[in-house]
């Protein structure tokens, strides 16, 4: 289950098959023998042999590449097993920084070039100033062909994305702060085991908006950090709050067959983690001297495999004073409360320097809301200079109040391009969900599209739920769009999409 090969059709150049390994939680037992849990690390060699036309790389420090198509990697640091990654396709490389270089299909490389050229460096050198030195020697990424389902994945040197970043304009570049962020924490310093996974997610949620906030200012990481806080919310509000999934340290019970880490997998761990974080923070009560916590932790266990209760343990010893105030046992937000009961965080860091940024978005979306439409106010609202996060806002807005007065969203396409016709996959997505929630079948080629053009499943699968819960017509849109590209899927995907239809399951 840990090595995807993908047929020519699933790559994005469609000329040659491709093969990638996904390791984490415990998956690369079936790739090769390993103690496959977080709590072992160590180094790592490898030997590839390709035929003629491909080329290996890894989640290594170093790599050559010998006769007869031969490559051979080492990982100098000790790493958990689930960090080792493997990719062997028809992929070529780019320098983008003094570290840094992408690799990609020839046809995508041009793009992933111009993207982040320059950019990375500038991640790097915020998250060394903030957490220590990057001790990976190299920061390359490598876009996977468009069937890959996940976001990214942060394999050490070689974080594996999906080419949804690809947006055309570096309206996403800042997805990467997160992986980039796991250098430190998760990679650096890891969960022992995967019921404290909110360790690896808790402290890079934070260390990225960190990052962020030096980088495009609080307002616009607070609105990000908002965006996220509404996915937590959802998630509670399906699973319902006192589920045991919802703490923080999970039981991962063994039953008759065990249980897989990856069906533990939801937000809690990342922004109720992120919340926890948060809370020490506040608890230290001043920005520069928790960084300084931050850099010395990393110092600390670098290269381990922790607990919970050493992370807590090395808090209260650094912070004596609050160690002396019982900080561990304030009645409400006890850590004890915090990592063993599930539900909504007992503490939210104040988001609210991003309402100058939510407040116009929504304002616009109660405008394109209304029954007559005010065009005086509507052009009165430049959205020109927006980032991401508030053209994702304004569109969640109007998707919430959808459907829209009858022509509304017809005005709306037409007087926004930069939304209708965006390459970015985060604005394709909210768009589709409106063309759809307003039968505005004049762009239902949008949606199949876009639903051609990747297999992400945080994409793919909200989309089909909506054409199947939606009309005839979108129903109809859905099976043609499914049997034109389910063969580009990942069979996981294709597996949940087939449940969403009501089709049998494949193997």
């Amino acid at each position: 289950p840990q090595v995807c090969w993908l047929s020519p059709e699933q790559t994005a150049g469609k000329q040659k098959p491709y093969m990638y390994t996904q390791g984490q939680a415990v998956l690369n037992r079936s790739f090769f023998p390993c103690f496959d849990t977080p709590s072992v690390k160590f180094t790592y060699s490898a030997t590839v042999q390709v035929p003629e036309g491909f080329t290996a790389v890894m989640s290594a420090t170093s790599w050559e590449k010998q006769k007869d198509n031969t490559f051979v990697f080492k990982m100098s640091q000790p790493i958990p097993s689930y960090l080792i990654a493997l990719v062997v396709g028809d992929i070529v490389s780019a320098d983008v920084g003094p570290r840094s270089r992408v690799w990609a299909e020839p046809c995508l490389i041009e793009a992933a070039k111009k993207e982040y050229d320059g950019v990375i460096e500038e991640f790097l050198v915020v998250g060394e100033k903030l957490f220590g030195p990057y001790v990976w020697g190299r920061y390359d990424i490598l876009f996977m062909p468009p069937s890959f389902p996940f976001g990214g994945m942060e394999n050490p040197c070689l974080t594996f994305v999906t080419p949804c970043l690809l947006a055309g304009d570096r309206s996403l570049v800042d997805v990467i702060i997160h992986e980039i962020s796991h250098s430190w924490f998760g990679n650096l310093v890891t969960n022992a085991t995967w019921g404290e996974f909110w360790l690896n997610e808790g402290f890079t949620m934070y260390a990225q908006r960190r990052i962020s906030t030096e980088v495009y200012g609080l307002p616009y990481t607070c609105l990000e950090a908002a965006t996220g806080r509404a996915l937590l919310r959802q998630h509670m509000d399906a699973t319902g709050e006192d589920h045991p999934l919802n703490k923080l340290r999970v039981v991962i019970e063994p039953g008759l067959w065990g249980v897989n880490p990856d069906d533990t997998y939801n937000e809690t761990p990342y922004e109720k983690g992120y919340c926890f974080v948060s809370y020490l923070a506040h608890l230290v009560g001043n920005q520069s001297k928790f960084d300084a916590f931050l850099q010395a932790y990393v110092n600390r266990f670098k290269f381990q495999s922790i607990t919970a209760d050493d992370t807590l343990g090395f808090f209260l010893e650094y912070f004596p004073d609050l160690k002396e105030k019982g900080v561990d046992s304030i009645p409400g937000f006890e850590f004890d409360r915090w990592l063993n009961m599930p539900g909504w965080p007992p503490y939210l860091p104040d988001l609210s320097p991003g309402q100058q940024l939510m407040r116009p978005a929504d304002e616009l979306a109660e405008l394109w809301a209304a029954d007559s439409l005010n065009m005086e106010a509507i052009e009165a609202v430049d959205i020109t200079g927006w980032r991401t996060y508030q053209l994702v806002y304004f569109l969640d807005q109007v998707l919430q109040k959808s459907p829209l007065p009858e022509g509304n969203v017809k005005r709306l396409s037409k007087m926004y391009p930069k939304i209708s016709k965006a390459q970015n996959a985060e604005l394709r997505l909210r768009w589709c969900q409106i063309v759809l929630r307003n039968n505005l079948e004049a762009e239902y080629s949008k949606v199949k599209d876009f639903l051609h053009s990747q297999g992400k499943q945080k994409y793919t699968l909200p989309l089909y739920r909506a054409m199947w819960g939606g009309s005839e017509a979108t129903r109809a849109l859905a099976m043609e769009t499914f049997s034109a590209t389910a063969p580009q899927l990942h069979v996981n995907v294709q597996n949940y999409v087939k449940k969403i239809l009501g089709l049998g399951q494949t193997e």
